[in-house]
């Protein structure tokens, strides 16, 4: 067996030797016919820089959000992102394991994000309730997009901001944006958005609410139908009362339960288009990529969270349970973030100007103002 002296001799040999700017020297066996590898020299370890520079973001995020209660740990975690990206040591060796943060671990967080809601929390909110829920959803999915069109935006960054507002903020963007062909930048933006215009709703729907005249349930309901975030939610209610804050968390799910057919319906949407560019003979998209926009019209990890809120439904799970797991999800998330948000390229996301503030204010009139007038219309 090669002692310590001999490893470490070998791997500065193999330093000097190599030939820039490629990659290192290949590795001896490990084991008794050579000295062991160097850690993170394996696919899974290689994750692990990445990784673990993600979870120490989503620590930041969530003790700055515990600090900051006016911004959520997610909005954060994207901030923190972008100036690891910009400042941080994001190279080689750490881009693996955040871009498998910004993928894989934001999946399994939409997944367990399924045990949050049950069937039960539907009925809490009536038919009224889902009514305006899929009412709000709908009008603000169509007509966020047609403002954007209108606005000359593009057609990816108008659905990621129509989804994040009509859904559930920066989580529903992360979701979507797999099955659209949106940029690092375009995916920034519509989160900032999302960011600015939630934080907004903070503070001015409580004092909107007092003028128009709501009482404790209907706000609840414009509440839990208008603003993006499910955080953002909670502060806006508890703004009012405790009694605000049930019924709004409560419609609020029943709007992330409509991620699932948004998903599905933007994966339809890729698979249409890459039959239409197949059809016209475009090489990039044949039968191969025809077929792998279908099959993803229900991912997997939209299939997960089904299957989440069925297991949580069945009252099976004791609450230290679902209190353990709602806390995985939270990190999940938060360190998906942190990932994301490194991936930006804050130069390029300026080129895109100011019509996406404009725009975004479209956006947040468009879906507080058709929630309010199905608050009036069904209270």
């Amino acid at each position: 067996m090669a002692t310590y002296r001999e490893h470490r001799a070998w791997l500065i040999l193999t330093m000097m030797t190599a030939t820039r700017p490629g990659p290192l020297a290949p590795l001896p066996p490990s084991g008794p016919g050579g000295p062991p590898r160097p850690f993170g020299a394996g696919p899974v370890g290689g994750l692990v820089p990445g990784v673990a520079l993600a979870a120490v973001g989503a620590a930041a995020a969530v003790v700055a959000g515990g600090l900051l209660p006016v911004v959520s740990a997610p909005i954060l975690a994207v901030a923190i992102g972008l100036v690891i990206g910009r400042f941080g040591p994001v190279d080689d060796l750490t881009n693996p394991g955040l871009a498998f943060s910004a993928k894989r671990l934001l999946r399994v967080g939409v997944v367990l994000l399924g045990l949050r809601l049950s069937f039960a929390d539907l009925g809490m909110i009536g038919i009224d309730g889902l009514l305006v829920v899929v009412a709000t959803v709908a009008a603000t999915l169509a007509g966020v997009q047609l403002i954007g069109r209108r606005l000359g935006l593009s057609s990816e960054l108008s659905l990621l901001v129509a989804t994040g507002y009509a859904i559930c903020g920066v989580s529903a963007i992360a979701a979507v944006r797999d099955g659209t062909d949106a940029d690092d930048e375009e995916v920034a933006a519509a989160m900032g958005l999302v960011t600015l215009y939630g934080s907004a709703a903070m503070l001015t729907l409580p004092v909107l609410a007092a003028v128009v005249g709501l009482d404790d349930n209907q706000f609840g309901l414009w509440a839990g139908a208008s603003v993006h975030d499910v955080a953002q939610v909670v502060a806006t209610s508890a703004a009012v009362g405790p009694a605000v804050v049930t019924v709004a968390v409560a419609v609020k799910l029943s709007r992330v339960a409509l991620l699932v057919p948004v998903v599905i319906g933007v994966n339809v949407r890729t698979a249409r288009r890459a039959r239409r560019s197949a059809a016209i003979g475009d090489d990039r998209a044949g039968d191969g990529g025809m077929w792998t926009a279908a099959r993803s019209a229900m991912p997997v990890f939209v299939a997960g969270f089904l299957a989440m809120v069925v297991v949580r439904s069945t009252g099976l799970v004791p609450g230290e349970v679902l209190d353990v797991t709602r806390e995985i999800e939270r990190w999940l998330l938060t360190a998906a973030l942190v990932g994301l948000g490194a991936g930006i390229d804050l130069g390029r996301l300026r080129c895109l100007g100011l019509r996406p503030v404009g725009f975004g204010l479209l956006a947040w009139v468009v879906v507080a103002g058709v929630a309010l007038v199905g608050v009036g219309l069904t209270t």
